[in-house]
């Protein structure tokens, strides 16, 4: 399989640069080992899995006869599964100052950071890495700066294939598991099965103690089904059939693996009745279509959930741009006890950009009327829009535009 280029390479290098060990999170199949395989293919640098039970045996018991017997530079991946590696690095690293010394992969992503950054830190570069974006399948990486100015966002769009709402359900429906791309619809479905049989309950049993599995099982799709939804653990331990303080901590094992992306509400405290709630999302649109059963990417066009679907790929399409930027900024989402909602705030340079989400080609206009209450904070208000089906950038004020989702 041709190996598709990925936008966190950039920072990766630069971080691999500056920092002795450099760490990658993220689900479990993003492309973390293999992006930094790749990187790895002119050096002479050892690679070890964790997923090797002799291997991770060797790490857990004895880490310096497992440092003696692979030699550094090294890539470790899933080092997660054998955190009494990460004391060891901490004394390798302060013994040298080689720069990109130790390149790390992992999972859970919450739990190891935690515990990496305790031990490692001031040494240890940690990067996070999702499933392929619409921008690396299409082979074009930082592309032209994000900011929403009708300048930007006609140059970004110069090197995008035109918008179409064909593809864009196509995309969402593979999702960005590398291995999907090229599958049919039947081979996809073993896919997504085997990966929650094998790595998402493996793991939650393995790694979190999970026993009621049934009941993990019945929970994930339950989250999938409430994708696009501001988060009620009541409501989702109802539909999985357990209490709400499980509800609770399973999701944020969910969170931890990076299946499932929590918006938070935006706060500000010149703004009084805010929704303290934060809105669900899948980190992978693929893997959620199939656990809510949509098994073409046309009848997820046509079906009810088509909406929810085409919010969270946009929502996620965005993480991705800013984690990958040069420039990161903070993402969320207004609400008040009104119902008044904008769908996305992007936070930078103290500025808000106000952007909501529309799966049409012609939304209405009036929708960009809601931005106004950014003028009731002493933050400026920068460019937005609404992020829809249209073929090309189109502006509606001298500050927002009608802006195609496959630009952003």
């Amino acid at each position: 399989m041709k190996y598709r280029h990925r936008e966190l390479e950039r920072k990766f290098t630069e971080a691999s640069r500056f920092f002795k060990a450099v760490l990658v999170t993220g689900a479990r199949q993003v492309g973390k080992s293999t992006m930094l395989k790749h990187l790895a293919e002119n050096e002479n640098r050892t690679i070890v899995t964790m997923d090797n039970d002799m291997d991770r045996e060797l790490a857990k018991n004895d880490p310096e006869l497992f440092f003696q017997t692979y030699k550094t530079p090294i890539l470790i991946d899933e080092i997660q599964k054998a955190p009494e590696l990460l004391e060891h690095i901490k004394i390798m690293c302060d013994e040298s100052d080689e720069r990109g010394r130790f390149w790390l992969t992992g999972s859970q992503r919450k739990k190891l950071m935690e515990r990496a950054s305790d031990t490692l830190a001031g040494r240890l570069g940690i990067l996070r890495l999702f499933g392929l974006s619409q921008r690396e399948k299409a082979g074009l990486l930082n592309p032209v700066p994000l900011d929403f100015s009708m300048r930007s966002l006609l140059e970004r769009q110069n090197d995008m294939p035109k918008n179409d709402i064909i593809e864009v359900f196509r995309h969402i429906w593979e999702g960005g598991f590398a291995d999907v791309q090229t599958a049919s619809n039947e081979m996809a479905q073993v896919y997504y099965q085997s990966y929650i049989d094998n790595y998402l309950i493996a793991d939650a049993v393995n790694d979190e103690g999970i026993s009621d599995v049934t009941g993990f099982r019945r929970f994930i799709r339950a989250c999938a089904a409430l994708t696009g939804n501001i988060l009620n653990y009541r409501t989702l331990g109802e539909a999985a059939g357990v209490s709400d303080v499980t509800a609770k901590r399973w999701l944020g094992i969910l969170q931890d693996m990076d299946v499932v992306f929590l918006l938070e509400p935006y706060s500000n405290n010149e703004l009084q009745r805010l929704i303290k709630s934060p809105k669900l999302y899948f980190c992978d649109t693929g893997l959620c279509a199939y656990l809510t059963r949509w098994l073409t990417p046309d009848s997820l066009r046509a079906g009810a959930a088509g909406g929810h679907f085409f919010e969270n790929y946009v929502v996620m399409e965005l993480v991705k741009n800013y984690t990958y930027a040069e420039d990161s900024a903070l993402i969320s989402y207004y609400r008040d006890d009104k119902a008044k909602e904008i769908d996305v705030f992007i936070e930078e340079n103290g500025r808000i950009h106000p952007l909501e989400i529309k799966k049409s080609a012609n939304p209405e206009k009036k929708e960009i009327k809601k931005f106004d209450i950014i003028e009731k904070t002493s933050l400026e208000k920068g460019y937005g829009g609404i992020i829809c089906m249209s073929d090309r950038p189109f502006p509606i004020d001298a500050m927002n535009s009608l802006i195609p989702s496959n630009i952003i």
